[in-house]
């Protein structure tokens, strides 16, 4: 799992960190951050395969910054974390592209499997874009 990078966006930093350092101590690389907007700074400047991104955040929503996150990194993968069970925001991140939705507190291991089959779906989406363009290096 150490070829995983992962971002964790979340505005509630006990949450995070306890997060991180659970993801962490199962071999992830994980970065985080509180902030959506230094979330997308970071996604222009580093390769994130997967980004776990809560809903309910001050500065920019999370379903705002999944908008954001397709437009520049379509093969990022993006699954919705939220404390609130909203069906109107599940259905819109379903529609922007988001891979899964999942509902806070999120069973570490259900994450984790969730995190797994992203990447998965990532890396035959870089192997299919390099196989159309003739070019075998990932995109």
């Amino acid at each position: 799992m150490n070829d995983i990078r992962l971002l964790v966006v979340d505005d509630e930093v006990h949450y995070l960190e306890t997060l991180i350092k659970r993801l962490k101590k199962r071999k992830l690389d994980a970065d985080s951050t509180v902030s959506p907007i230094d979330a997308l700074a970071k996604i222009e400047r580093e390769e994130f395969d997967v980004v776990v991104l809560d809903v309910k955040m001050p500065e920019m929503d999370g379903i705002e910054a999944l908008g954001a996150i397709k437009k520049s990194k379509p093969l990022t993968e993006v699954i919705i974390l939220t404390g609130h069970a909203n069906l109107e925001s599940a259905v819109k991140g379903m529609e922007l592209g988001a891979f899964a939705y999942m509902i806070k507190p999120v069973d570490i291991d259900e994450l984790i499997y969730k995190i797994q089959d992203a990447y998965k779906k990532r890396v035959l989406e870089k192997q299919k874009r390099s196989a159309g363009t003739g070019n075998s290096a990932y995109i």
